[in-house]
């Protein structure tokens, strides 16, 4: 498993002021918290920050340094400038070892299906499953292979393989992904054309007699 690392330097808690300055010079704001409520304030280079990005999900465990300490974290939240592709601040909390932690795992999906290409129809839900499990037993993503998956069949949480160290919390039952069948477009179509030759003799015994000709 690569170790992802992100370097951070330490900062004052700032005003707003403060904080727009360290943006305008380039960094990102951004804090550690951990489960006992303690907080460590720091600042992040935003372009290494983005390079450190790649590959990192909810549940990756990444290696935080901050001068001469360093900790294990999750990044947990960004808050992000959707207008200008700007990162504004981060959050991280800190793993501990030895205590049971829950995060998000990213589903990712393997192959076509046989359903789809018999002209079925892919549906995915579900693309994260909750889990909870010591750090060292966190998984980073969960690889599903669906290409013998056929047409109307599915795959449920229940039946994503994971090590016995890990435990699912997200529903049993849920529907990870699918194939529907594709109907034929035409179809309804067809079906309309026998009703419509079914109706006829109907709205013609419905007429009124045309009196004969005297």
């Amino acid at each position: 498993m690569t170790q992802h690392v992100i370097n951070a330097g330490a900062r004052e808690v700032g005003t707003k002021g403060a904080l727009n300055e360290l943006r305008r010079n380039g960094g990102i704001p951004a804090i550690i918290y951990n489960r006992h409520g303690k907080t460590t304030a720091l600042s992040l280079d935003a372009k290494e920050f983005q390079k450190s990005l790649e590959g990192v999900s909810e549940s990756t465990i990444v290696k935080l340094n901050v001068g001469s300490e360093s900790f294990d974290c999750l990044v947990k939240d960004r808050q992000i400038d959707w207008l200008h592709g700007k990162i504004l601040h981060v959050d991280f909390f800190e793993v501990e070892k030895g205590v049971a932690m829950r995060a998000k795992v990213p589903v990712h999906l393997i192959g076509i299906p046989v359903g789809v290409r018999n002209g079925g129809i892919l549906e995915n839900p579900v693309h994260e499953i909750e889990v909870e499990c010591m750090p060292k037993d966190m998984p980073e993503k969960f690889e599903l292979d669906i290409s013998g998956l056929e047409a109307n069949h599915s795959i449920h949480v229940r039946d994503v393989a994971h090590a016995d160290a890990v435990k699912l919390l997200s529903a049993a039952d849920q529907v990870v992904v699918l194939v529907k069948f594709a109907k034929a477009e035409a179809e309804p179509e067809a079906a309309a054309a026998p009703a419509a030759a079914a109706a006829a003799p109907a709205a013609a015994a419905a007429a009124p007699a045309t009196p004969a000709a005297k």
